[in-house]
């Protein structure tokens, strides 16, 4: 057959499109497979102790029981009756075994100004942080959430940035899960200003370059829509090339900035819907995770029934938008949390096995699924073995293949082999 495109013309082709070719390979590498913890549990700095974990187990489970047990919340929660034994099983182990996945160490609008006693405050948060880490108690994400750099707190927000990291570092290496959080961001300009803070303290202490990332809280309306027409959050994977490792939506300080009444503030609420679908489209495949909110309303006193089954419905409304993570505010609601999270995964779970089994062995069936449903099949079913809904031995009775081989299948960039059976 003759061919009308010759070499040159297939060069200029090329370098038409090498600057999107970098742009996807840099800018959108997809997510990196590793573990997202279903939620962030934020606590004032100065009340941190290594056990403080274990003590929200414990007060949950406690909560439960003086509840009826764990069915009989399970049930009242809306789970699925044939879920309800598994699934109140496994919570319950969770909330021994490892009841907080991500803590944050609140120095801002839970902790607020205390001037120097900040500086005594941020080193003993660190000695107390690398003690956690050492004898294994702290969460698997642990970190801080610093003051935002607008002008009246910048200096004091860097400032407690600075001797937190140095006293990890005092100690011994920075925990595998550190994390940070930049509060109350407006501009791109402060995101920038904070890579070259992280930039800086990396030199300083010989880390290497990329070694410091951190999260983006989302809670003011200018990120969102910019001055300028356009949302900046679609520019933060570009000012800040990977240093983002998430966006928070912070339910009431965005709702607040908006006019929204009190009594409406909620993560449901349609402007905080559409904030949530712009952060979603800003950042899809970029790699940088997204966490929903939380909400207020906590599960205590005479209204607790009421609350649990609020926060249970919200944790699975996020769930299926594609928020897999959120923000818990009290050691009752990780209870529901769990309930919620693990009957999401449990749930879809049949059915996401048989389809991946028949799409490896090319099987026909009532659905035929192509490579981009597959990875998201995938993707859902390593999420729910990492938070612990789904076992791996599972994975390998039901679908034929060990986690590397599903992690491989999610995230195909990553995999160097072809996937392997189990």
């Amino acid at each position: 057959m003759s061919s009308g495109l010759n070499g040159s013309d297939l060069e200029k082709i090329e370098q038409h499109l090498a600057e999107t070719d970098d742009l996807l390979e840099t800018v959108y590498p997809g997510d990196n497979g590793s573990r997202q913890p279903v939620h962030t549990v934020y606590v004032p700095a100065d009340r941190f102790t290594p056990e403080l974990a274990a003590q929200w187990g414990a007060q949950a489970l406690a909560a439960v029981e003086s509840n009826g047990g764990m069915e009989n919340l399970a049930a009242q929660v809306g789970i699925e009756p044939g879920l309800i034994s598994t699934v109140a099983e496994r919570v319950a182990r969770k909330l021994v075994t490892e009841p907080i996945e991500d803590l944050r160490l609140d120095f801002e609008d839970g902790y607020g100004d205390r001037g120097d006693v900040e500086d005594t405050d941020v080193a003993d948060a660190a000695s107390k942080v690398s003690d956690a880490v050492a004898t294994g108690s702290a969460p698997p994400f642990i970190g801080i959430r610093f003051k935002c750099v607008e002008k009246p707190t910048r200096a004091r927000g860097l400032r407690t940035l600075d001797l937190f990291i140095g006293g990890l570092l005092d100690a011994g290496a920075l925990p595998h899960g550190l994390v940070l959080t930049l509060p109350k961001v407006t501009t791109t300009a402060q995101v920038e200003a904070m890579v070259i803070a992280v930039e800086a303290l990396e030199r300083a202490h010989g880390l290497d370059a990329g070694r410091i990332r951190f999260e983006v809280q989302v809670e003011t309306p200018q990120l969102v829509l910019g001055a300028d027409g356009r949302s900046p959050l679609a520019q933060l994977p570009l000012v800040a090339p990977g240093r983002i490792s998430g966006l928070h939506y912070g339910t009431y300080d965005y709702s607040a900035s908006l006019g929204i009444a009190a009594g409406y503030q909620s993560m449901e609420h349609p402007a905080a819907d559409l904030a949530k679908e712009i952060m979603q489209l800003a950042v899809a495949g970029t790699g940088i995770r997204l966490s929903d909110g939380s909400t207020n309303i906590l599960p205590v006193g005479e209204r607790a029934a009421e609350a649990w089954s609020l926060h249970a419905r919200l944790v699975r409304r996020s769930l299926e938008r594609g928020f897999y993570q959120g923000w818990d505010l009290h050691p009752h609601q990780l209870v529901t949390r769990y309930l919620a999270t693990y009957a999401f995964y449990r749930d879809g779970y049949p059915d996401a096995a048989a389809r991946l089994r028949a799409y490896l062995a090319q099987e026909e069936g009532a659905v035929m699924d192509e490579p981009a449903t597959a990875r998201a099949l995938a993707w859902f079913v390593l999420r729910g073995v990492q938070c612990g809904a789904i076992d791996a031995d599972e994975v390998a009775a039901d679908i034929g293949v060990r986690i590397d081989a599903l992690t491989a299948l999610a995230h195909p960039r990553l995999a160097d082999n072809t996937l392997v059976r189990a």
